[in-house]
Formats: structure tokens, C-alpha cells, sequence
């Protein structure tokens, strides 16, 4: 199947819901925005052994590259509107690989309620990298930014921190993810390697959480270079500090299994990447509301901290002791 064989038959139908792609036959798309709405748009690449191994199956891949997209989306308050793909594909990505690809997208373009808009194809020497840039619309005015935050603000976090940064560990067999003697106590079990390596190939957008957070929350943004990293990311824009108890990180029974021979355990949750949950802060007067909105929603969300005046961000431990990394998260370059 070649370039053009690949877009008529296996994307073009992807595309077929939004009038303005134009069927993916013209150089570009005619868009109109709905009245009332503005356009959030974001743009996320996924590269061949930095957010992927590379043996996952085709799909799943796709899937990843939508939702690493739509996790931004969310994190504005915004619902998903389309895309444009960009795929760098090597040789190895044959007729069989195109079309699993093309079922990944299509299944999550179903499930987000989303249509592919137009991008690009082209054969590399390299490995396989992938680009998508994601559409989403959001009530004029009401956008969620990093920057609101104050002081004194509860800084909260959805889902558990650390299972895809664990999860990736599990895939290149490393630390206690690796497979070894299954009766092992320095082992994990086959379930919670398959926990962790499912959060690290396939993350959840939080896209209902975001747009019930657009008249509550003071900042917001997702976790995908790391918890503390991207905290201070929202200090810097918001102009405050934050104070953060380790005890309070929210944690899955993998990763407390994972971490728990570990003397040091808080690097690798705190500074690990690919959680792709979203870190937001609020009054703390609206605690109450926000359990009946992750009630509503059936997602979790925990207040881990507070941020505060003076500009630095602490972590602490269960004593109050000041918890020292040796990173914050993770660096492209």
C-alpha cells in the first residue's frame, strides 16, 4: 500500500464527520469555529524509544499519541474536537502495521468523540515518530491556564502518581518489574506488572474532570514529565510557592508494591513521567464539591499540598522533614 493508497483507504474515513477536512483531498482544512466557543489547540510528538519501546502493538500506539494530546485538552477545560497527524514512518511499518494503526485511531476517535482533520505521511531512514496536533473547544473566557494559582490554594491531583513511570521499568524489564522467579518476593506479580504496563502504553485523559473544573479550579495543567517538575511549572507561572506531604501522594497497590523495598522511594513517583493526570489547584472552602464532582465522575482526587507565598516548593515527609531530590522530572534535552 503506498502514501496515497494509505490516506484514501485507511484515513480519509477516519476524517469523514468534519465537513471542513474536505475528505483529506485538498492541501488543507476549512474550519469554523461554533459561536460561543474558543479554539484550545496543542501538539504533542510521541518518539520510538523515549514514549514508546516500539514492540507494542500498532494500536496501541496510536492510541497513545491521541491521548497524550488529549490529556492537554483537558487540562485547559476543553472537549476534544479533531486532530492532524503527522506519521515519520520507517519500512518496517508495512500494510498490516498501517492498518492497525488505523483501527487504534478509529476506536479512540470513538470513544473521545473526535474526527481526524488532515497532517501529513512520510518515509524516514530513522525510527518511528509520530506528531499529533489536537483540537478542542471550550466556552469563551472559561479556558483553565497554569497561572491562577494563589496562595493558600489546596493543590490537588487526580487518579495515582507513579504507575507509568514504574510502568515503563516493567517494559525494558528493569528493577522490580523484571521477570524473574515468580515465587521471588523481590518480584512484582504478573497482575501488577500488567497494572503498571498498561498506565505507562495507554494513560487516561482526564477530559471530564477538566471541564468540571472550569469554574473551580485556580490553575490547572497534566502531569507528563513529572509530578514536581510540572508543579513548578505552575509555581513559576502562577508566582508562588508550594508545599506538597509525601503521605498524601496518591498511590496504587503496584506502586506501593514496587517502591516498598526501597530506601529512597520518592525520586522515581515524584519525578517520573507519563502520569498524565491532572495537577490543578482550588480554594480549600470547595473540598466538599470537589468530592461530589470525582463521585459524579468516578475519579479520584486528592489533596496533596498547599501553595504558599514564599517561592519554593518543599516536599515533606511524614515528620515534617524536607524530602531532597535528586531530579524533578524528565528533560528532552
Amino acid at each position: 500500500m503506498d502514501e496515497f493508497g494509505f490516506i484514501a483507504t485507511l484515513l480519509a474515513p477516519l476524517a469523514a464527520k468534519e465537513k471542513g477536512a474536505l475528505g483529506l483531498k485538498d492541501d488543507a482544512a476549512v474550519l469554523s469555529v461554533p459561536s460561543g466557543q474558543e479554539l484550545v489547540i496543542t501538539q504533542d510528538a510521541i518518539t520510538q524509544g523515549v514514549h514508546f519501546i516500539g514492540d507494542e502493538e500498532p494500536g496501541l500506539i496510536a492510541r497513545k499519541l491521541l491521548r497524550v494530546n488529549l490529556s492537554d485538552l483537558a487540562a485547559m477545560g476543553a472537549r476534544p474536537w479533531g486532530y492532524f497527524l503527522s506519521l515519520m514512518l520507517p519500512a518496517s511499518a508495512d500494510e498490516a502495521w498501517l492498518k492497525a494503526f488505523a483501527a487504534g485511531l478509529r476506536r479512540d476517535q470513538k470513544e473521545f468523540g473526535m474526527t481526524l482533520m488532515g497532517g501529513d505521511t512520510t518515509r524516514i531512514k530513522g525510527t518511528l515518530a509520530l506528531s499529533v496536533s489536537a483540537l478542542g473547544l471550550v466556552p469563551k473566557g472559561r479556558a483553565l491556564k497554569r497561572s491562577g494559582a494563589r496562595a493558600g490554594d489546596g493543590i490537588f491531583v487526580s487518579g495515582t502518581i507513579g504507575d507509568a513511570a514504574l510502568g515503563l521499568q516493567v517494559a525494558r524489564g528493569e528493577g522490580r518489574g523484571a521477570r524473574k522467579d515468580r515465587k521471588s518476593s523481590r518480584s512484582l506479580t504478573l497482575d501488577l506488572r500488567s497494572s503498571l504496563l498498561q498506565r505507562y502504553r495507554l494513560p487516561e485523559p482526564r477530559l471530564a474532570l477538566g471541564q468540571a473544573l472550569r469554574d473551580i479550579a485556580t490553575s490547572c495543567m497534566d502531569v507528563s514529565d513529572g509530578l514536581m517538575q510540572d508543579l513548578g511549572h505552575m509555581c513559576a507561572a502562577s508566582r508562588v510557592g508550594a508545599e506538597i506531604r509525601w503521605e498524601d501522594i496518591p498511590l496504587s497497590q503496584a506502586v506501593r508494591a514496587a517502591v516498598k523495598p526501597l530506601k529512597k522511594p520518592h525520586e522515581c513517583v515524584l519525578a517520573g513521567g507519563d502520569d498524565y493526570e491532572l495537577l490543578f489547584t482550588a480554594p480549600l472552602s470547595l473540598q466538599r464539591t470537589l468530592r461530589t464532582i470525582a463521585g459524579k465522575i468516578e475519579t479520584r482526587i486528592s489533596l496533596i499540598g498547599q501553595m504558599t507565598k514564599e517561592r519554593a516548593i518543599k516536599v515533606l515527609d511524614e515528620k515534617g522533614g524536607k524530602i531532597v531530590l535528586g531530579k524533578s522530572g524528565w528533560r528532552h534535552f
